[in-house]
């Protein structure tokens, strides 16, 4: 695949959150009620927009971000990586209040959980984004997720120009339009169930256990029958689905050892876009993408564990034999 620093490489404009993650290490995370002695406590940048502009522009993507930071002088901890990846912060505005915080817990199994207060990030609505139409409709890749306003996502599918890349993370309440609009929708396992619940009408809590014993595949194809145009989904260490009108594909993941998962489906996200920036088709691009994403679960952090062009991404390996999507699948990336 030609790489996003290839002559002729359109831009990617991320249109999202911006965060500053408090990351708290533990033995195991805690269950509810629990309250357990934390080894280590790290402030770091974040947020799903921030890291994907990060992932994408050290993929070598001309990269723009849109979004805001407030004005409690924490933009210095914000932006650090944005600025020294090379990503255009030129649309992203100081506005009064509290920069966006992620509070993330990893346990020893690198798993984590993540709880985010969205702060400046709420100001990112229809009107802010419109001031940026610009950039969106020169933009050869839209990134959009779920950590700002649906009216600045909905705005930011209007003023597209070029392909837009919507991971739906977390599940919010986005118009059917706004999300078939994308090309791709990425989710993960449990993002796409939830989706599929909320377009059928079913209560996700009594949803949930029906929707897990679906298997991933038919997951996939059953979001391609509500009209998406293409889907790719994340699975971990599993690796991905990806399914547009060519066809449905499984890309496993490389096996490395993890030390934290935190920012990989970003790491993927943002790959994935420098990669169709480039003119990659949306197969390539996720191969690259999940070897992207594997490389990242190697260090600590999020955005300071994205690979750039000069670093060794974890190799390529034979194709899954499970599942009934294309045996030609991923002489990509096994997990």
């Amino acid at each position: 695949m030609s790489g996003p620093e290839s002559q002729g490489a359109g831009t990617v404009v991320v249109v999202g959150s911006i965060n500053v993650d408090q990351v708290v290490t533990v033995d195991r995370l805690p269950l509810p009620g629990e309250t357990l002695i934390g080894s280590s406590m790290t402030l770091s940048p974040g947020g799903k927009g921030a890291n994907q502009a990060v992932a994408a522009a050290r993929r070598g993507a001309r990269t723009v971000m849109i979004g805001a930071v407030g004005d409690d002088g924490r933009a210095d901890d914000a932006l650090p990586h944005l600025r020294s990846s090379g990503v255009d912060v030129s649309g992203v505005d100081t506005v009064p209040g509290p920069t966006g915080l992620a509070i993330v817990s990893v346990g020893g199994d690198s798993e984590n959980t993540i709880v985010v207060v969205p702060g400046a990030n709420g100001a990112v609505s229809a009107s802010f984004v419109g001031g940026h139409a610009g950039a969106l409709a020169d933009a050869a890749v839209v990134v959009l997720q779920g950590e700002i306003p649906v009216d600045g996502i909905a705005a930011a599918v209007q003023h597209a120009g070029g392909r837009v890349v919507f991971n739906l993370a977390p599940v919010i309440d986005v118009p059917t339009d706004v999300v078939k609009a994308a090309d791709p929708l990425v989710v993960n396992e449990h993002e796409s169930r939830l989706l599929l619940a909320a377009w059928a009408g079913s209560d996700s809590a009594s949803a949930s256990d029906e929707e897990a014993r679906v298997d991933d595949e038919s997951v996939v194809a059953s979001l391609r029958a509500q009209g998406v145009t293409s889907v790719v989904m994340t699975r971990g260490a599993a690796g991905a689905i990806v399914s547009d009108a060519s066809g449905t594909v499984l890309v496993a993941s490389p096996r490395v050892a993890a030390v934290d998962s935190s920012g990989a489906g970003d790491a993927f996200v943002g790959a994935l876009a420098a990669g169709l920036a480039a003119g990659a088709s949306l197969l390539e691009a996720a191969r690259d993408a999940v070897r992207v994403g594997a490389f990242s679960v190697t260090g600590v952090g999020t955005q300071a564990s994205y690979p750039t062009l000069d670093d060794e991404l974890p190799a390529a390996a034979a194709a899954p034999t499970e599942g009934s999507a294309d045996a030609d699948s991923a002489d990509g990336v096994t997990s």
